[in-house]
């Protein structure tokens, strides 16, 4: 890992850290990141983010994002890179298409509902679908729980978020 590390540049290198260190979070679930696929997903990161006009500064999301679904059913260690690789391109692209109205925790945990939910762990089911509708009722003037700007706040938050859109 310190030879990768020299070759590549400083966030890059911060990126292979920070996901170096998720292991320890997601072996008791089976799932674990080989160097060689921490670096295709680091590069996937910087790619998407081109691909997306976005920019960041600091920690990226992939270490929000494998931390919310290392304990999903529906990854395992045989689809775990391409899974997460997937999810980051996802959140990137809603984050646009969200106009950035949503907070990056609060989409996670959106996508989580889902994926773990109605898509039954289908990526596509996700990104095609669900996503789609919140983004379209970001843009209408309704929060990530489906109420309108003027809809009481104080509702109870332990209804199924994922459910009030679809």
């Amino acid at each position: 890992m310190e030879n990768q590390l020299e070759l590549i540049g400083p966030q890059k290198a911060a990126a292979l850290e920070e996901l170096h260190s998720c292991n320890e979070m997601t072996a008791p679930f089976g799932l674990s990141l080989s160097g060689t696929q921490m670096l295709a997903l680091v590069e996937n990161r910087f790619q998407a983010l081109q691909n997306t006009g976005r920019v960041e500064f600091g920690e990226g999301i992939l270490k929000k994002l494998i931390y919310a679904f290392c304990d999903s059913p529906f990854l395992t260690q045989q689809n775990y890179e391409e899974t997460i690789s997937d999810l980051q391109d996802i959140f990137y692209f809603f984050k646009n298409e969200s106009l950035d109205q949503i907070p990056d925790d609060e989409l996670i945990d959106y996508m989580k509902k889902v994926f773990d939910g109605r898509a039954q762990g289908s990526v596509e089911y996700l990104e095609g679908t669900s996503l789609e509708e919140l983004c379209r009722s970001m843009r209408e003037g309704y929060d990530a729980l489906g109420r309108g700007e003027d809809e009481n706040e104080d509702e109870d938050e332990d209804d199924d978020e994922a459910g009030d859109l679809l």
